[in-house]
C-alpha cells in the first residue's frame, strides 16, 4: 500500500469508522487502526509520574505478539500528522524499547483515535476513568494522580475532576509526598503502603522526628511490616515509650515492652508487686540503663534480686 493509499484510508475511517465511547462524564467518538511508533507523541502533562520502562510489560507484548490494548490517542494540536497519547504511553514506551532491541515487528501498535483533540480536562477526566477501573488504581495510583493533579490545574479543580472534597485531595497528596521518603524497599510500589499506615496515625502524634524516625527505621530494616505502624498509637501516646522509639536503638516492638499497661484489676499482694517490677523494668529508658552501666551496686542488687526471685520460684514450684 502507497503512502497516498494509507492516507485515503485512513481518511475513510474517520469518515465511516467512528464509534461513540463514553468515559464517565467525557463523551469521545473514536476510530481504530494502526500506527508508527514515530507518529505517537507522548502527553508532556501527563497524570502518570516515575519510570515508565517494565521488563514485565515487555514480555507481555512479546507474549501476545504485540500490544494487546490499544493506545488512547489524539491529533496532536500542533504537529500535524502526529498523535499525542491520552493513555498508554507506557505501553508505547516498551513497545519502542523492543523496537530498539531490534524487534521492528513491535513498531505498529494499535491505536483508537479521537476525532478532535481533547481539552485538558477532558483528556485528563478520560486518562481517570479508564485508570479507575483497573486494579492498580487502589493499589498505588490515586495518591500519585492527586498529587500530579495539583500541578497541573491547582486544588479546586483536580478535586473536582477526581470528584472528591479538598481536604480529601490534600490527604491523598501529603501521603503520596510521604512515600517519596521510603526507600531501600524490596518493593519499591510498597511505600505508598507505608505511607498510608503512617498516615493513619494522629496528627498530634506525628510530629516530624517521629516521621524522621519511621522512615529511617524502615530504611534500615529494623521496621519490616507496614502494619506495624499501628503500634505507634500507643507507643506515642506514652512518654517513655516514645522517648525510647525516637532513640537509635529503639524499635517498634522494645517500645511496645515499655508501654505502661495501666492498674491491672484483681492483682494485689506480692503478684501485684511482681507486676509492677516488671513493668518498672521494662519500661526503664534505655539512657538511665547505660548511665547505670559498669556500677558495682547495680551488678551487687541484681545478684541480691535474682537469688531473691530463684528462691521464690523454688517455693511456688509444686
Amino acid at each position: 500500500m502507497t503512502a497516498a493509499d494509507h492516507s485515503a484510508s485512513r481518511a475513510d475511517a474517520k469518515i465511516l469508522g467512528f464509534q461513540e465511547r463514553r468515559l464517565g462524564r467525557t463523551a469521545i467518538r473514536t476510530y481504530r487502526t494502526k500506527l508508527d511508533l514515530d507518529e505517537i507523541i507522548p502527553n508532556e502533562r501527563q497524570p502518570r509520574l516515575g519510570r515508565k520502562e517494565d521488563e514485565e510489560l515487555q514480555r507481555q507484548i512479546e507474549a501476545n505478539e504485540g500490544i494487546f490494548e490499544p493506545l488512547l490517542v489524539e491529533p496532536h494540536p500542533e504537529t500535524e500528522g502526529k498523535y499525542r497519547i491520552i493513555d498508554g504511553e507506557r505501553r508505547w514506551t516498551n513497545a519502542g524499547v523492543l523496537v530498539k532491541a531490534g524487534k521492528a515487528e513491535y513498531r505498529q501498535v494499535p491505536v483508537e483515535i479521537t476525532d478532535r483533540t481533547l481539552t485538558d480536562e477532558e483528556r485528563l477526566r478520560a486518562w481517570i476513568y479508564i485508570h479507575r477501573q483497573r486494579k492498580e488504581w487502589d493499589a498505588k495510583e490515586k495518591e500519585m494522580v492527586a498529587y500530579r493533579l495539583i500541578e497541573l490545574v491547582g486544588r479546586a479543580s483536580a478535586a473536582n475532576i477526581l470528584g472528591i472534597t479538598v481536604r480529601e485531595l490534600d490527604r491523598l497528596a501529603n501521603v503520596f509526598e510521604l512515600s517519596e521518603r521510603f526507600e531501600n524497599l524490596r518493593e519499591p510500589g510498597a511505600a505508598i503502603t507505608w505511607a498510608r499506615e503512617l498516615m493513619g496515625v494522629n496528627k498530634s502524634l506525628l510530629t516530624p522526628s517521629v516521621v524522621d524516625a519511621v522512615v529511617l527505621k524502615v530504611g534500615q530494616k529494623k521496621i519490616t511490616n507496614s502494619k506495624d505502624l499501628r503500634k505507634l498509637r500507643m507507643i506515642l501516646k506514652d512518654p517513655v515509650a516514645k522517648a525510647h522509639f525516637l532513640s537509635e536503638e529503639g524499635g517498634i516492638d522494645s517500645a511496645m515492652l515499655r508501654v505502661d499497661p495501666g492498674p491491672r484489676k484483681g492483682e494485689v499482694g506480692l503478684l501485684g508487686q511482681l507486676d509492677g517490677a516488671i513493668d518498672a523494668i521494662k519500661r526503664a529508658p534505655w539512657t538511665e540503663v547505660e548511665e547505670l552501666k559498669g556500677r558495682s551496686d547495680v551488678i551487687q542488687r541484681l545478684s541480691e534480686a535474682e537469688q531473691l526471685l530463684e528462691t521464690l520460684r523454688l517455693r511456688l514450684t509444686p
